[in-house]
């Protein structure tokens, strides 16, 4: 029996999209709001993640340590992460429990302090945050190729932001941001679980539905040229391993192009879970990347990242480098494989298995009530619904015809960025 669903809109603006599940007394509730790295100005990156972290410093109606408390005792979870596209505050409850979840999004929809106070430590903490990251060899290698990948659009800029303006950004440019985006005509409210659907919306209504309406959001996102030559980029830093991370421009998640990149980022290296939050997995060991740099010891690792973004982003192959060898006898390995797919066939058997590989991720990350949840809403910050309900369909219609245009169009060298990580003990003088 197909799960009963409404998708509906508010008068105020509000997006609401709701999922019956009576398999277990629980009940996940998501919202998104469009906002995320994408949305920043220079000046102002990090911005949206900071006001992330302002969302749970508490309100006059759920003081700070509150609704962890009360959520902790029922057994809940909560939790809230920042993109680039989007920001998302979830909620997984008992079913009974359901309406604190309501009471507390629409609250902190309107009524988030920013007290200055809490304001300047939550500086410390976000900047924390970036310095730590700054110990990571993939992040430091994964901005510097962003970096240079994008001159105009905002994916230019790391989600976490850039330290000077995590320094700079005041109480009011907080303030300000939240105002801007942080409203019902900007939101999906999205709702899976043990729940009736009449009732819910009844408690929606009575929750959202006097929250006022916020500004007209303007569209006017600066688009890169197409890139014309490779560019290349080394950094140094700490550790003791060397990695090689390689950036291609790639489609936004809602061109049909993403569809056949999907079945060859999972020919290739295994397939991306586009489900941040999702469960299970499979296993890459069959993938050409693998067997070839894994399995002859030319690298240690190989994996593909390709995620659905409103805007075209990057799909990045990321290898970690044998002691044995160097990042350039790395990339070379790596470019044999690719010019394999570009001048022999690839044969159905193996479209066929990295489409299965390709479905059974996907099937992994949607199977569970919060898992259903987040695809209620997720879809609707780069798409629409129909982009998940449709995503098999799509996946299962991809030839070997397909895989060798995109190749052929996406995996050359003048459309992409190439990232050497050298460690600094491995530095030559």
């Amino acid at each position: 029996m197909t799960n009963p669903t409404q998708f509906y809109t508010l008068p105020n603006g509000l997006t609401v999209h709701l999922k019956e599940i009576h398999t277990a007394p629980i009940i996940s509730t998501w919202i998104w709001y469009k906002v995320g790295s994408r949305n920043e100005q220079p000046g102002r990156t990090g911005i949206s993640h900071w006001v992330e972290h302002m969302q749970f410093k508490g309100t006059e109606k759920f003081p700070a340590g509150y609704l962890d408390r009360e959520i902790s005792r029922v057994g809940g979870i909560w939790n809230a992460l920042t993109y680039l596209d989007w920001t998302t505050y979830y909620q997984t409850m008992p079913a009974q429990m359901f309406e604190l979840s309501l009471s507390l999004e629409a609250d902190r929809m309107v009524n988030t302090r920013f007290i200055p106070e809490e304001v300047e430590l939550e500086r410390t903490v976000v900047i924390s945050e970036r310095e730590g990251n700054e110990n990571q060899p993939h992040f430091l290698l994964g901005e510097a190729i962003q970096s240079a990948a994008f001159s105009k659009h905002p994916y230019h800029y790391e989600v976490i932001g850039l330290k000077e303006d995590l320094h700079k950004i005041t109480r009011d440019d907080l303030n300000h941001h939240y105002r801007r985006f942080y409203h019902p005509g900007n939101a999906v409210l999205a709702i899976a679980g043990d729940f009736d659907i009449p009732l819910m919306q009844s408690k929606i209504e009575a929750h959202f539905g006097a929250i006022p309406n916020g500004p007209t959001l303007e569209g006017n996102i600066p688009l890169d040229e197409q890139q014309v030559e490779e560019k290349r980029v080394t950094v140094e830093g700490p550790g003791e391993t060397s990695f090689v991370q390689v950036s291609y421009h790639a489609p936004c998640a809602s061109d049909r192009d993403f569809f056949a990149l999907t079945v060859l980022d999972s020919l290739l290296t295994g397939p991306s879970s586009l489900n941040m939050f999702g469960s299970g997995g499979t296993t890459n060991k069959t993938s050409r990347l693998y067997r070839a740099l894994v399995e002859g010891e030319i690298s240690v690792s190989a994996h593909g990242t390709l995620q659905a973004t409103h805007d075209p982003y990057l799909y990045s192959i990321n290898l970690t480098v044998h002691p044995n060898h160097t990042p350039d006898e790395v990339l070379a390995a790596m470019d044999d494989e690719i010019k394999k797919v570009l001048d022999s066939p690839v044969t159905q058997d193996e479209i066929s298995r990295a489409i299965k590989q390709a479905k059974a991720l996907f099937a992994y990350s949607s199977e569970n009530i919060s898992n259903q949840a987040f695809w209620l809403g997720y879809t609707e910050m780069f798409a629409a619904y129909d982009w998940f309900e449709n995503y098999i369909g799509h996946l299962s219609q991809v030839t070997t015809e397909d895989v060798l245009r995109i190749a052929r169009s996406y995996l050359i060298p003048e459309n992409r960025v190439v990232g050497y990580y050298i460690p600094q003990e491995n530095r030559t003088n």
